[in-house]
């Protein structure tokens, strides 16, 4: 599915998945950041996906999987373990919440986030940006993969000025997710 052109977009292009000793799978994939059709050059606005195993399935709820390919408007993520305001400066891993936001019109998937990953993958049905994943056998680190995400949301909150919203659980108007391929 490629890009509309129109506002910001991130696109995911799924390119494989990795299996571990022990069975378990993760999908890796390659992200931009584009403002009307133009790839965006920042640090941090390109680099590898990791998302759980395929195929892509919205429904039912809480299947263990990716969430399927398509266009996703995105949201402001209300604090718990993730949050688009409020989340915790700190950079230790073990510190909430984590910087994120959220794809929406997932089917009966909920809570679908861009969010920091860490180790071989983060969540199940997310996606968590990092540097590269040349194999199985390569983590995630978690403070590379979190200015990821804040350089996105960075990125997208310029983007968008003043219409982007000042609290969590609202639209972001003009803000698209497009997840491509299913390896």
């Amino acid at each position: 599915m490629p890009i509309s052109g129109e506002g910001w977009e991130l696109l995911v292009v799924r390119e494989t998945e990795q299996l571990r000793a022990g069975g378990r799978r993760r999908t890796v994939g390659k992200y931009q950041v584009y403002h009307d059709g133009v790839a965006q050059t920042g640090p941090g606005l390109s680099g590898t996906t990791a998302e759980s195993k395929g195929p892509g399935a919205n429904e039912p709820e809480d299947n263990g999987k990716r969430v399927e390919a398509g266009r996703y408007p995105v949201w402001t993520h209300p604090p718990g373990r993730y949050a688009t305001w409020g989340y915790s400066p700190s950079e230790s891993q073990a510190a909430e919440p984590k910087p994120a936001f959220e794809l929406m019109e997932t089917g009966e998937r909920t809570e679908i986030l861009l969010h920091p990953g860490h180790d071989f993958l983060a969540s199940i049905g997310c996606i968590n940006p990092c540097t590269s994943l040349p194999d199985a056998d390569e983590d995630i680190a978690y403070v590379g993969s979190r200015r990821r995400v804040l350089a996105i949301l960075e990125d997208m909150k310029a983007y968008v000025g003043p219409a982007f919203p000042g609290t969590n659980g609202k639209r972001i108007p003009k803000a698209f997710v497009v997840i491509d391929g299913e390896p």
